[in-house]
């Protein structure tokens, strides 16, 4: 049985008025609410810590706001979020718990939690902190020595999807918090992936970290394998050096030690952490073993105060809520199927790729929590990049495409490296792109700025058009104090239940992601056919593209 009632949101007395109200102010100008509302900044701007959230420049205004208010009530969104920290099996595809948010609960708050459900994996989470801890310790100071005596000073780490995307996202993030260690990753089953790492390392010197839950994941076997036989390789290694030099991070004991993985190097990974939200467990080795343990520390605790703001703050006041329903208010009455991410921070490169496996493995679903086919639409795309580079890459399709695209801007009042100059470039783009997506620029004003050049009548009456900027285009800025590993786990943690929000409305299950399931599926009986030199009857493309590749690898082999 459901933890919620399951219900469709379209059928909602708040999802009918919120139609009625699009259909009121479709055509509204966000520039004239501005005129029409002195206070709107502040009635539409939010505040947490060193977080300023501002959604003034969106087709919003406080009626629609608090009609999205009653949507999220009337789809039981405060007791969603309850059954979510109580440790309730909120997975029900799978049978499982989501307490990736418990990874992250000080020992301080532990004593204040006394629902029963949660004390057994308390215990389970410190022991496994105590142990990450203390090995990081020796890595970091040397004691830890590889085959030939020598100290480690470079972690690779070998995952896919979750087991990498969020560690080398928050290890680019806090590169400025760094120590002394190199961090590579090795992720793509793709061969000349693992080679070209290789290339780099010192055998005497690499630890490696193999991350898979079952450890059996295709991808990062077949890449810990290969690992394993160049290590073994190496001129004075033996079988009984790879406890030296490979840890794991697994709930599967046993084939980890068949691989001659120490049981004292394998860290315990649990059903109950979806991979996408698994960097703040010891998927996580290499985030604290590249930043120190007591920075990973820095970052749990900015996720755990983000987590108390989002259980305790009432929806209208709650960060994460209010993004969820902007995200709602753009995709289902806008019908804006794209949101960019712009980081105005090169740190933050790998953000965007990070919050696309979030978002979209979680919300990326068309059946409903009753089963049913959905009538309405789910999670969007999402992309984006770095900010300046992405202003003259898909700006041009922001400011004057036919796509409606909501923009959400972070940015960060203070430098890492104290440069004034730049920082001020750099952010003065940032606020440049949000009002110049706001306001636009009309043919009237295009036409006066060119005959102010003396641009001559004949040549105006040519141009002009192409140079005229609509306006209007929302976008959403996320303005924060400093790049910390503290604020860092803020946002991650913001960003994650703004997902578990637009999954509870949507009324989808967003913890599964069956939709990973048949491509591999398909993969692994293709690669049979390699194995066996059989190619089955297939679609007649994909059946002669199969013969075409093996045909040609026959022929070079």
């Amino acid at each position: 049985m459901s933890y919620l009632p399951l219900q469709n949101p379209t059928e909602t007395k708040s999802w009918k008025k919120l139609q009625e109200i699009f259909e009121k102010t479709k055509n509204d100008k966000i520039t004239d609410w501005f005129n029409q509302n002195p206070s709107r900044w502040s009635e539409l701007s939010f505040f947490w810590q060193d977080f300023t959230i501002d959604i003034s420049k969106n087709s919003i205004n406080k009626e629609i706001l608090d009609s999205l208010i009653d949507l999220a009530k009337d789809c039981h969104l405060q007791e969603a979020i309850e059954n979510c920290f109580s440790g309730k099996k909120i997975n029900e595809t799978e049978n499982r718990k989501v307490l990736h948010t418990a990874l992250r609960v000080s020992l301080e708050n532990h004593n204040t939690l006394k629902n029963p459900l949660l004390k057994e994996c308390f215990t389970e989470i410190n022991a496994v902190k105590k142990k990450m801890k203390d090995f990081c310790e020796s890595i970091i100071t040397g004691t830890h020595k590889g085959y030939t005596q020598k100290s480690i000073d470079t972690i690779v780490n070998i995952g896919v999807g979750g087991s990498d995307l969020g560690p080398v996202m928050v290890t680019e993030s806090l590169a400025h918090y760094r120590n002394h260690l190199n961090l590579h990753y090795i992720s793509n089953v793709d061969g000349d992936h693992v080679m070209e790492c290789l290339g780099k390392l010192n055998p005497e010197t690499t630890l490696f970290i193999i991350v898979s839950k079952s450890f059996s994941t295709q991808e990062t076997l077949t890449n810990s394998n290969t690992v394993r036989k160049w290590f073994l390789s190496q001129e004075g290694s033996s079988e009984k050096d790879i406890a030296k030099h490979f840890v794991a991070v697994s709930s599967n004991i046993e084939k980890a030690c068949e691989f001659g993985i120490d049981t004292n190097n394998i860290f315990k990974m649990w059903d109950w952490v979806g991979g996408r939200f698994s960097l703040w467990s010891a998927v996580g080795l290499s985030i604290a073993l590249g930043i120190g343990y007591e920075k990973f520390e820095k970052l749990l605790e900015g996720a755990e105060q983000m987590d108390i703001h989002f259980r305790k703050t009432p929806l209208e006041k709650n960060i994460p809520v209010i993004l969820a329903l902007l995200e709602i208010w753009q995709t289902n009455f806008h019908k804006n199927q794209n949101t960019a991410i712009i980081p105005y921070t090169q740190y933050l490169k790998s953000l965007p790729s990070y919050l696309q496996q979030g978002f979209m493995e979680s919300n990326g679903k068309s059946i409903d929590r009753n089963g049913n086919k959905v009538n309405y639409d789910t999670q969007g795309i999402l992309w984006g990049g770095t900010g300046t580079n992405t202003q003259h890459a898909f700006f041009q399709l922001i400011h004057q495409g036919t796509k409606g695209i909501p923009t959400e801007f972070i940015g960060f009042i203070q430098s890492l490296h104290d440069n004034k100059e730049h920082h001020d470039k750099l952010m003065a783009n940032l606020f440049g792109q949000s009002q110049a997506l706001l306001k636009g620029r009309s043919l009237q004003e295009v036409t006066t700025l060119l005959k102010q050049k003396g641009v001559p009548q004949e040549t105006i009456d040519k141009i002009a058009p192409h140079k005229v900027f609509e306006g209007n285009k929302p976008s959403t800025t996320i303005l924060i104090d400093k790049l910390t590993p503290y604020n860092l786990g803020a946002l991650l943690s913001m960003y994650e239940h703004r997902i578990f929000v637009t999954g509870i409305i949507w009324n989808v299950y967003s913890y599964d992601q069956w939709g990973v399931e048949l491509g591999k599926t398909v993969a692994n009986s293709i690669l049979d056919e390699f194995e066996h030199n059989n190619i089955t009857t297939r679609d007649s493309s994909t059946e002669e593209l199969l013969k075409l590749y093996q045909n040609k690898n026959l022929v070079t082999q």
